[in-house]
């Protein structure tokens, strides 16, 4: 039903056995790992007002050299 071939009971059995092993860091976890997603989240919206940002037919990447 949730995928994998778990079913209800499975999963509950899962997060039993998480929450024996990362018990106390769980917390700290859960927080770095919501933290790396804002921060994903930023960077995506900041690289996409770059984006809109530059005039038409210019690319960020591109240098300007002279021979």
């Amino acid at each position: 039903m949730f995928g994998f071939g778990l079913g209800p009971t499975e999963l509950i059995i899962v997060a039993g056995i998480v929450l024996l092993l990362f018990g106390t860091r769980l917390p700290r976890v859960m927080r770095s790992l919501g933290e790396g997603i804002v921060e994903f989240k930023r960077g995506i919206n900041s690289s996409e007002e770059e984006r809109i940002s530059q005039p038409a037919g210019k690319s960020p990447d591109t240098t300007n050299t002279q021979d």
